[in-house]
């Protein structure tokens, strides 16, 4: 099938190179001439495992293309996917700016049907829009000629979206007529031979599924970290807690991990636009509204621990920390805890060493030349003349360290763990003092 992708960020891009490994003939828009530039040149402008890997094959293969024109990109593909940006809006609704745009190019250049699929996180409504825009578009041309607007949800994790794409638990596809659901059934027909993954419904239960799909992951997280941070008020260990209730099967172990609260591009702008969304239809989501204060007192929990143990004028002190993506595996930073917390320690008057296998080009994006912030190649190179550890991000070289090597170079030998990635027997069996979240 021939496809065409706009957006060429997490979503688009890990979407369309996908869709061509399957076999697919995939056109990627976007408007952006250096990020088309970077990928036309064998580059790639996320960090996504796999994806540098399979967006390479697919363009060798001439499957996957990518371009700055929007006639051709129109022209390409009967189904046309809007994979644009949604960013909050000062009042925490989702901006639908790009999403409109797409569509009304749509209108202006398309000739022939064209099923136009919203994969961007959008709220209930937004599938109106769409139609509205390219209608609008179609009658300055006076021109009749039929279309479909599908929701299509995606449901990537960063840092596994590859395998999350080829290998669906479920393939939502919200639409209202036939041919637009037969010709969706054949583009996902190779990711489901299995077994029948596809879910079908209307437009509009389609949009809310992944608005809340992720406000009840967000709202499991931060029930975790309001338990943890009781628990360690009453001499409970989370950990023991979260192996009894995780237990039950109505409840199940994902996402029952506590830590310094959630963040990126999904969780925190899709809670606040879920709410936003019900305010705007006379309801307010009270449980919601808990998870996202919640949420935002979780990411200074760090802060306090480290405050209580070495005191609030931190003037001097220097911190190794370990991660700064919001997660491991991507280089994301959006609403990352690590933010909150380098805001806090500088604000206090320390210097930080940090350390993150691939976000420190990100980090030096976002928080820019300040000569309190020192970038280190390796996570035992953070720790030189460091006065303690803190750990943010939980990547997977950090799950084994050697104790007693990070006690030799601390000054104070203490670790503050966002992440409880350790038994808290085994660093203090090696002389340090460790301050987890919730652990006894």
């Amino acid at each position: 099938m021939k496809i065409t992708v706009i957006g060429t960020g997490y979503v688009g891009l890990v979407s369309g190179t996908c869709l061509a490994d399957v076999g697919n003939d995939v056109l990627c828009l976007d408007l952006d001439a250096a990020k088309i530039r970077t990928l036309n040149e064998g580059g790639i402008p996320i960090y996504e495992p796999g994806l540098e890997a399979m967006v390479r094959k697919n363009e060798a293969a001439g499957r996957l293309r990518f371009t700055t024109d929007i006639e051709a990109a129109v022209a390409h593909g009967v189904l046309q996917f809007i994979a644009v940006g949604t960013p909050p809006d000062e009042d925490g609704s989702a901006d639908l700016q790009y999403v409109v745009a797409a569509a009304g190019n749509v209108g202006r250049y398309m000739d022939g049907y064209k099923v136009v699929v919203d994969k961007s996180t959008v709220p209930v409504g937004t599938a109106d829009k769409v139609r509205a825009a390219i209608a609008e578009e179609l009658d300055g041309r006076g021109a009749k000629i039929d279309f479909s607007v599908v929701s299509n949800p995606e449901f990537l994790k960063e840092g596994a979206a590859v395998d999350d794409f080829m290998k669906p638990d479920r393939i939502v596809v919200g639409a209202d007529d036939e041919r637009a659901i037969a010709l969706m059934r054949e583009l996902y027909a190779p990711f489901q031979r299995n077994h029948e993954r596809l879910i079908l419904m209307d437009v509009k239960s389609a949009e809310l599924t992944k608005y809340a799909a992720n406000a009840m992951l967000a709202t499991r997280i931060s029930f975790m970290n309001e338990l943890a941070n009781l628990a360690e008020k009453l001499g409970a260990d989370i950990e023991l807690v979260r192996k009894g209730i995780g237990s039950d099967p109505r409840i199940g172990f994902h996402f029952l991990y506590p830590g310094v609260g959630y963040g990126g591009s999904c969780f925190p702008k899709d809670v606040q636009a879920l709410i936003r969304t019900a305010q705007d239809a006379g309801q307010e989501l009270q449980v919601l509204q808990a998870v996202e204060a919640a949420n935002q007192v979780q990411k200074g929990v760090l802060g306090h621990k480290i405050t209580a143990r070495l005191g609030k004028d931190l003037d001097g002190k220097t911190f190794a920390l370990w991660g700064l993506a919001f997660k491991p595996n991507t280089d994301d930073m959006r609403e990352a805890p690590s933010l909150v917390l380098i805001e806090e320690l500088l604000a206090r008057g320390a210097a930080i060493q940090a350390y993150d296998p691939v976000a420190a080009h990100e980090a030096r994006r976002i928080l820019g030349e300040n000569p309190r912030i020192r970038y280190a190649a390796s996570p035992m190179e953070a720790l030189d003349g460091a006065d303690a550890l803190a750990i943010v991000t939980e990547w997977k070289e950090f799950r084994s360290p050697d104790f007693a090597a990070i006690k030799a170079k601390l000054k104070t030998p203490v670790i503050f763990d966002g992440r409880n990635l350790y038994d808290p027997a085994t660093p203090r069996k090696a002389g340090l003092e460790y301050f987890a979240i919730g652990r006894l």
